[in-house]
């Protein structure tokens, strides 16, 4: 008697709301996450122009995997492929290593004011919807009213008889990794911020002991103490190569810069909503999860083989 009353009073008020919480949250992720999966039938199916996309999920003919010999022989399917990967590369290089080199910057600045300051701005952009902050980029590279042709001329790089339009394919990719840099590295440097503020500060009272300067600390204190976070989010990234942000896209996308700002993302809604060949996107976007997959298993693997550091 006693063992059941006691059973039932861990059931409070509290019990309770955890519980609905966390079915909430299981909910979600099978509501949105894992039923979705059941329209990749759609890939193996001759859905493309259906009126009823239910009714060609359901009773279209099979087509087993012609749609995937057919976007692998497809010239355009190789353009956005290629753009999407070597862009996704660039920024790799560029964007991913920013945020960590923010957090050092920021980390080192001992006014705390200036510093809360500082890294409100620089976050701020990350809470401003694509949509708005495609536009204000659009905006600011306008060729008559925009800011950056000004400073162009300044440095002969423009002329106000022949500005320069930086929204053209020839600029393009500049533009998007600039604004998204722009865009994230304050929102990206907080993890990296949190991490380095658990670091034993006994570390660094021995190293100033031993006479390491402020740049040695940040080489061989902070870095390798905030490793197993870069590790992490460097394995996420390399495992989302193929994957962009549509919104980022599709804001400033045209069709003078479509050849190069085409990406896989932009791609595939086209297809779908533009052209209603559902099947085929379909088949592009399970291509493109597979080979995610793929990379984020191989990166994980050869991260655990020379640093012993996974996220499994």
């Amino acid at each position: 008697m006693q063992t059941t009353q006691k059973s039932r009073k861990k059931w409070n008020a509290r019990n309770w709301t955890v519980f609905i919480v966390a079915t909430l949250g299981l909910a979600y992720i099978v509501l949105f996450h894992y039923v979705p999966m059941f329209g990749l039938l759609l890939g193996f199916k001759d859905a493309d122009y259906s009126s009823n996309l239910l009714g060609g999920l359901l009773f279209s003919d099979w087509v087993g995997l012609d749609h995937f010999t057919t976007f692998l022989k497809d010239v355009d399917f190789w353009d956005v492929m290629s753009n999407t990967l070597l862009l996704n590369l660039i920024m790799l290089l560029i964007n991913f290593p920013a945020p960590i080199i923010f957090a050092l910057i920021i980390n080192e600045v001992k006014h705390m004011i200036f510093k809360k300051s500082v890294h409100v701005i620089a976050t701020f952009p990350q809470f401003i919807s694509w949509a708005i902050y495609g536009g204000i980029i659009i905006a600011l590279t306008d060729q008559t009213t925009g800011i950056f042709n000004p400073i162009l001329e300044l440095v002969g790089l423009s002329s106000a008889e022949n500005p320069v339009y930086l929204m053209d394919s020839q600029y393009i990719w500049a533009v998007i990794i600039i604004s998204s840099l722009l865009k994230s590295v304050g929102w990206g440097s907080i993890i990296y911020m949190a991490a380095i503020a658990g670091i034993d500060a006994q570390l660094y009272e021995a190293a100033e002991l031993d006479g390491i300067n402020r740049w040695q600390k940040a080489i061989y204190i902070t870095l390798p103490c905030i490793a197993p976070t870069i590790t992490v989010f460097l394995l996420l990234t390399v495992g989302r190569l193929l994957s962009n942000s549509f919104e980022q896209f599709n804001s400033v996308q045209n069709a003078v810069n479509l050849s190069k700002s085409e990406v896989l993302a932009t791609y595939i809604y086209r297809l779908s909503f533009t052209s209603r060949r559902y099947s085929y996107a379909t088949a592009i976007g399970f291509f493109n999860s597979c080979v995610s997959l793929f990379l984020l298993i191989v990166s994980n693997f050869i991260s655990k083989k020379s640093t012993g550091r996974g996220l499994f």
